[in-house]
């Protein structure tokens, strides 16, 4: 027979054990963790090796992780990111008032948390912002956008939109993705842009599309299994440029005014009116932003004149429509969170750089001519 003294040593033994092997999985994924961590910042930091993530790593990384995805239904990442919210708030509450453990030690487990997901974020796309620019990556030359440059473009802007401008705005869903798989894949190479990974990019509705409403935001990519998202708010003439940022953010495009750009120039060569409408309208605030800085202010009475009262009128719609959702307190916060968000990557103008679409499109115009 065995004795007590012999059994409190072997499940002393056990124990030991247990703890020693407990030990070494903490040490070695928090080493992983350090590489991994060590491995975003060099990428960010030296120069080059973000556009080597950009062409090689990347595409790989989309196409996995996007097939992973693609699988679900509905938009994971869109759950992913709640349950971590809640799990943040959640998890030092219950163990360190109910489980009784210390604070030290519960927060040290948040924070690693918080370290993963940092990881994750840039490794899976975030990595994208330190790529080089739109004029790097296309050969283009930047251009200085002078009074003269700006008025040409707009002219014939507006003769464009207004020629394209049609009522009927709803896009078959499979139409629409095909016209911007095929567009994307014949400027990818000219334009600095991977092609679609797959032929049927799957969009998915926002989970939380309410609250995205409230705070303005009609799309989002969701960085940490590489799937885009629409609100399910959106108006039937705002999806197809909605649609094609998107699918630019998931291509690898960080910076919101070349998403814009892309945007522009697939719906506009689209064959189908109301995409080509919707591209051309996409664009609009931007042009009179910049409008509004440039001109005098009787010219930009003017050029607010020559755009036909039928965009008019659909531009006040859909500003009255976003207005309807919009909540001030919590949309000023999100404008606030999401500057800084922009600043911490490096993008140059924060939230402003939605408008660089106009200065892109005149570069761009101009080495085509």
């Amino acid at each position: 027979m065995v004795s007590n003294k012999d059994d409190k040593a072997y499940s002393s033994h056990n124990i030991q054990n247990m703890l020693r092997n407990f030990l070494k999985r903490n040490v070695i994924r928090r080493i992983l963790l350090a590489v991994l961590l060590l491995a975003v910042i060099l990428v960010q930091t030296l120069p080059g090796w973000g556009d080597f993530y950009f062409q090689e790593i990347y595409p790989h990384v989309a196409e996995a992780l996007s097939d992973l995805s693609g699988l679900i239904p509905f938009a994971v990442g869109d759950l992913f990111i709640a349950l971590s919210l809640a799990g943040i708030i959640l998890y030092p509450l219950y163990f360190h008032f109910y489980k009784k453990r210390k604070w030290r030690s519960v927060l040290t487990s948040v924070v690693e948390y918080l370290i993963w997901i940092y990881v994750w974020f840039y490794l899976a796309w975030g990595l994208n912002y330190a790529q080089s620019d739109f004029y790097h990556r296309t050969g283009i030359s930047p251009v200085a956008c002078t009074e003269a440059d700006f008025r040409d473009f707009t002219q014939r802007y507006v003769q464009q939109l207004n020629a394209a401008y049609t009522p009927h705005t709803a896009v078959n869903r499979d139409v629409l993705r095909r016209e911007v798989v095929t567009i994307y894949r014949h400027i990818a190479p000219q334009l600095g842009i991977h092609p679609p990974f797959d032929d049927r990019p799957r969009v998915k509705t926002m989970l939380f599309s309410s609250l995205a409403s409230m705070v303005g935001v009609k799309g989002s990519m969701g960085p940490f299994f590489c799937e885009f998202t629409i609100n399910g708010d959106v108006t039937s003439s705002e999806y197809p440029a909605t649609y094609a940022h998107e699918l630019a953010h998931l291509l690898g495009i960080s910076n919101e005014g070349e998403a814009n750009f892309y945007a522009y120039q697939v719906c506009s060569r689209s064959s189908v009116a109301a995409v080509r409408f919707s591209g051309l309208m996409s664009i609009l605030p931007h042009v009179l932003n910049n409008a509004y800085r440039l001109l005098p202010a009787a010219d930009y009475t003017a050029l607010c004149h020559d755009i036909r009262p039928e965009v008019i009128r659909l531009v006040q719609e859909n500003q009255a429509y976003w207005q309807g959702k919009y909540n001030r307190h919590i949309g000023n916060l999100q404008s606030k969170l999401y500057e800084l968000y922009l600043r911490g990557n490096r993008v140059e103008g924060g939230q402003k750089s939605y408008s660089q679409v106009v200065g892109l499109l005149i570069a761009y115009e101009k080495s085509q001519r």
